[in-house]
């Protein structure tokens, strides 16, 4: 297929284009390939490149006949950064030319036909992204002990079609016993290591397991499990899924561990239903979000009315409060976890990557992030593709699509915001990995796992994002100046009262927030140059100390000559 066949109307002059927070401009629109150009001839009036993958919803409205310009009308382009844009064209014709050409394009199903696939840096690349945390690197030190191995039972995909080609297991578990336990869980996603405290404690993940109606067991499931435990030992499995779902689930085949089977496992149930069944709640909650704060026109009673009715805030703090009953049961308790809900997907994923931001402060520097996303998303099967086809605008909707990783990003925020001084980066940078999740230049989240990404052979044909964001001038702006290195655990407050609203990007294109970039920007510099301050005192100081000591050295030198003349 070429793009030229989608594309009816290629340039269309007089278009006024309405963006947030500037006047109306008289613009060319041009449809190529991939993005819509918006531009004017006036060289201080912005330009705007918009990529077909970012739009979530196009529409047309045509002016009445009754209108004073009773010809054309308007295109309402709803965004997956959830910016609104809209073009005004005066011709009818020319409206639906348009119309038809961002609703092909936008609606690209084949994953090859993306900009990724086109998109060529013009910058070096200086370290490739897609091999920057192979798990053979990020658990090297564990598979260097004689507890933990490299299996490739799962190299072709076979025995867990989203897990990855190289997965770490217990040493003391063949491969034989991995496969009888992959047939017992749900998707085959059998318990695997997800992290390793300092203590010892260990964090795994699977999906429910399943047992026909009749209470089957997996004596290599237990197997599993039981290798992680010492003797007299015991470890918690959490299970996302409140009491009433689990239940739900063991009527169609699911369910949870068989008491009687993991006699040193004690379960805890949290109800994280509606993120574990993915039926559609938590982006309809994103949805009613988004709406409450684009209305400007409700008064502030209502507003926060709306907001609490659209039960955001409160799934973000049920991800963290589960993310701090595990991170307590490793840190505080030092007893091995075992995370799963229903698919082992999104409820498992969110809870097993927010727990490790809380204890593991390497999660929480840039590269540390960008490899906690690796292992934990998309090595591990998280469906990108699926859940992030659609946002909150869209009015073609699947079950299938949930807004789980941004979840995943509000408690980092939230985290963020109650301990500025831990995180090695700005919340801005959690904002762009919003983004290039949803729509993207970059290959990195392309396809549902690492099966799918191979098969189109994401390295080879696209660019990392990781490749982008650590070159030198862009970490730079990553940055956080207030970053002070913290080794131990973040315990945050939980309570209600204690959740803000993401208004950097929930707000960013509601509320100017120019002034406030100016505010943070001015603080973050005083605390730069204070720094500097220091480090330049600290410098000196040293250099006072050093030329103390030559001084001294060279007094004792002199004293040495006066004593051998007057003894001489």
């Amino acid at each position: 297929m070429e793009f030229a066949e989608l594309i009816i109307t290629p340039k269309l002059d007089g278009v006024i284009l309405h963006s947030p927070f500037h006047d109306p401009v008289d613009a060319t629109l041009c449809i190529t390939g991939h993005h819509l150009i918006l531009s004017s001839r006036k060289d201080d009036v912005q330009e705007i490149w918009l990529l077909h993958q970012s739009i979530d919803l196009v529409e047309k409205k045509i002016n009445g006949t009754n209108s004073n310009n009773p010809n054309g009308g308007s295109i309402i382009l709803k965004c997956k950064d959830l910016r609104i844009i809209q073009l005004d064209i005066g011709n009818t014709e020319d409206l639906y030319n348009v119309y038809l050409s961002l609703e092909r394009l936008s609606n690209l199903e084949n994953p090859s036909l993306l900009y990724p696939f086109f998109y060529r840096p013009m910058y070096t690349i200086l370290e490739d992204g897609y091999t920057l945390f192979k798990p053979e690197i990020e658990f090297a030190k564990l598979l260097a002990s004689e507890e933990w191995r490299i299996s490739n039972v799962n190299k072709d995909y076979s025995i867990c079609p989203s897990y990855g080609a190289a997965l770490v297991v217990p040493k003391s578990i063949d491969d034989d016993t991995i496969i009888a336990s992959a047939s017992f869980r749900e998707g085959g996603r059998f318990p695997i290591l997800s992290y390793r405290h300092d203590n010892g404690a260990v964090l795994l993940r699977s999906s429910q397991p399943l047992l026909n109606n009749s209470n089957r067991r997996s004596r290599s499931d237990e197997k599993i499990l039981n290798s992680i435990l010492g003797p007299n030992t015991k470890g918690y499995i959490i299970d996302t899924r409140s009491t009433s779902y689990a239940n739900q689930c063991k009527a169609k085949g699911g369910g949870t561990e068989p008491d009687g089977n993991y006699t040193q496992w004690r379960r805890i149930h949290k109800g994280l239903d509606k993120i574990s069944s993915c039926n559609g709640a938590v982006l309809e909650s994103f949805t009613k979000l988004v709406d409450a704060c684009n209305d400007t026109s409700c008064s502030a009673d209502k507003w926060i009315s709306r907001l609490e009715s659209s039960n955001w805030l409160t799934y973000v703090q049920n991800s963290l409060n589960a993310a701090c009953l595990v991170a307590q049961c490793l840190d505080q308790e030092g007893v091995s976890v075992l995370v799963h809900g229903t698919n082992g997907l999104d409820s498992t994923i969110l809870v097993t990557s927010v727990a490790q931001v809380i204890l593991n402060p390497d999660c929480r520097t840039v590269r540390g992030l960008q490899a906690l996303i690796e292992r934990e998303w998309l090595q591990a099967g998280y469906p990108f593709q699926l859940r992030h086809a659609r946002s909150c605008y869209s009015n073609i909707k699947s079950k299938q699509n949930q807004p789980t990783f941004l979840l995943f990003l509000d408690c980092i925020q939230q985290l963020h915001h109650q301990f500025p001084c831990s995180f090695e980066f700005t919340a801005n940078m959690l904002v762009q990995l919003f983004e290039h999740s949803y729509f993207s230049q970059f290959g990195t989240f392309l396809g549902n796992c690492e099966a799918d990404r191979e098969k189109i052979k994401i390295s080879k044909t696209t660019t990392s994002l990781w490749s982008y964001l650590n070159r030198p001038d862009i970490l730079t702006s990553l940055l956080n100046p207030m970053y002070e290195p913290n080794k131990t655990a973040i315990w945050p407050s939980v309570a209600s009262v204690s959740f803000v609203l993401w208004n950097d990007l929930y707000l960013r294109w509601v509320i100017d927030q120019t002034y406030h970039k100016k505010t943070l920007n001015t603080i973050q510099n005083l605390i730069q140059n204070d720094k500097n301050l220091r480090t330049t005192v600290t410098k000196l100081r040293k250099q006072l100390v050093d030329l103390q000591k030559e001084w001294d050295s060279l007094n004792l030198r002199d004293e040495t000559i006066e004593n051998d003349i007057e003894s001489g």
